[in-house]
């Protein structure tokens, strides 16, 4: 039933102008350019997107545009999460979501909730959501880790919990947390790193920083994994990790950003207190990318 989130999820940036106003056109660029290159399905307003910087008027704006370029081509995720579990019920109900097909909502953050804390928050809005719930799981962000029992229970008490976007970053937690979800909840990777791991171990895919710069690329990669092509996916995953650890060395989506203004689809332009990527990092990033063999989008 929820087939629709297997694969490769990009999680888009918000591109921005010179001015640090929303660059829709780019955005818009972004959107085409990350369908022909093959991925499953999109997500708007992740943290990738910066969207702790945006106003409600731009991320009303941002949704529509995406929906509008998409046309129906592919599923549509929504972030919309929080630490004021009011507040995001309360945008749940509110904001218009015409065209998307689910909901990703990050583990309250800053607040560091206990486990029954992030249980009673994700189940108040299970009870007021408009469209399935993604829950996501980023101890690095958010400074507390939810805990593969507490997804457990949210996936056997919330039916419409459908599944969690998890980043711990930990194969072993991950490991555990398949092994505890019932059969139909989605387990899908938060880390390109760990993408190929986590679908070797029962994952569904991935919602990806790196594939909407090399979609036809990532997107490959994923399928081999989910087709069971261990040795080829591996080696694929191997091949890229340089490019990963490239992305992240200054933050995201500053990495992203570099090799996305590089291929002239958006600009590198990010919003304070998040700066550009340096000029070392681009020099970097440029050099791997020579080496890369063209991509087949």
């Amino acid at each position: 039933m929820n087939n629709f989130l297997t694969g490769t999820g990009v999680a888009l940036v918000t591109p921005f102008r010179e001015d640090t106003g929303v660059d829709y056109d780019g955005l818009r660029r972004l959107v085409r350019h990350v369908t022909a290159g093959g991925v499953d399905y999109l997500v708007v307003l992740g943290t990738t997107a910066e969207t702790a910087t945006l106003t409600s008027d731009e991320k009303t704006r941002i949704l529509e545009v995406v929906a509008e370029e998409n046309a129906g081509r592919l599923p549509l995720v929504a972030g919309i999460g929080g630490n004021n579990t009011l507040a995001v019920a309360e945008e749940l109900q509110g904001r218009r979501l015409d065209g998307y097909r689910a909901i990703l909502s990050v583990s309250p953050y800053y607040n560091r909730p206990t486990q029954e804390g992030i249980y009673r928050h994700f189940c108040y809005l299970a009870e007021r959501t408009p469209l399935p719930i993604i829950v996501y799981n980023v101890p690095a962000r958010t400074g507390s880790n939810m805990m593969p029992e507490t997804v457990a229970r949210l996936a056997a008490d919330c039916p419409n919990i459908i599944g969690v976007k998890e980043a711990s970053g930990n194969l072993e937690q991950i490991r555990r947390l398949i092994g505890l979800v019932p059969r139909g909840f989605l387990v899908i990777s938060g880390d390109d790193s760990l993408a190929v791991p986590t679908i070797l171990e029962g994952g569904v895919g991935i919602i990806s920083v790196l594939g909407q710069a090399i979609p036809g690329r990532f997107t490959a990669q994923i399928r081999a994994a989910l087709a069971g092509r261990q040795g080829e996916a591996g080696q694929m995953a191997v091949h890229l990790e340089p490019l990963v650890e490239l992305l992240f060395r200054e933050g995201n989506p500053a990495g992203v950003k570099a090799l996305l203004a590089r291929d002239g689809i958006c600009g590198s332009q990010l919003r304070l207190p998040l700066v550009r990527a340096s000029a070392q990092l681009c020099h970097d990033l440029g050099a791997f990318m020579e080496q890369l063999a063209p991509e087949k989008a």
